[in-house]
């Protein structure tokens, strides 16, 4: 019973449609509507601006976040799982949340979140690389791609320092999610036609 509970409990997190609520709790506006649509943080800046942005960053972060560190509350404390799995099944609520009609975001910011939750010097490191990252392409979309693809391979680099088997899968499978919920941004890259941020 605990198990299916703490597995509900992190798709639920995750389906948090924070870039929805936010918009329409505080500006009236379904961003699902405008922009491009995504519930996430990037439409979420360009429709309703940088403090609604970053609130809704922070949010869907610690969504991820919420969801690794659940395995250490008491009621969960005798239930076997890896926290990387919950954080997973969390990054799962936030691209299909049943909260927002399964239309959700593209992974990125709740995938930081569970890297924050399991591996947070990592998350420092990967966070300062995106930065570099969106200061060189000023593409969101390709930042958060590459940072995928690093933060993979460092996963591969890392598994034969720690043997952490499930680390190395379960940041291959964010990748994944995050470089398939960013498909049609690629072949904008590739047109040419990507939006960019500016600073």
């Amino acid at each position: 019973m605990a198990l299916a509970l703490i597995l509900v409990a992190a798709y639920l997190i995750g389906s948090i449609p924070s870039a929805l609520w936010i918009g329409k709790l505080f500006y009236n506006k379904d961003i699902r509507q405008e922009g491009s649509g995504n519930l996430g943080t990037t439409n979420t800046f360009r429709v309703l601006g940088k403090p609604a942005g970053i609130v809704v960053l922070l949010m869907d972060i610690l969504k991820g976040t919420a969801a690794v560190l659940l395995v250490h509350l008491s009621y969960f404390a005798d239930v076997s799982i890896h926290p990387l799995l919950l954080g997973m099944i969390a990054v799962i609520g936030h691209m299909y949340p049943i909260f927002a009609g399964f239309r959700g975001g593209k992974a990125v910011a709740t995938s930081a979140g569970v890297v924050l939750g399991y591996a947070p010097i990592l998350f420092i490191s990967l966070a300062i690389i995106f930065v570099v990252l969106l200061k060189l392409f000023k593409m969101v979309s390709l930042s958060s791609i590459l940072i995928a693809i690093i933060a993979f391979l460092y996963s591969i680099v890392a598994y034969f320092y720690t043997g952490d088997w499930v680390f190395t899968l379960m940041i291959a499978v964010l990748a994944t999610f995050i470089i398939y919920r960013h498909r049609e941004n690629i072949q904008r890259i590739k047109n040419g036609t990507e939006s960019k941020v500016n600073f």
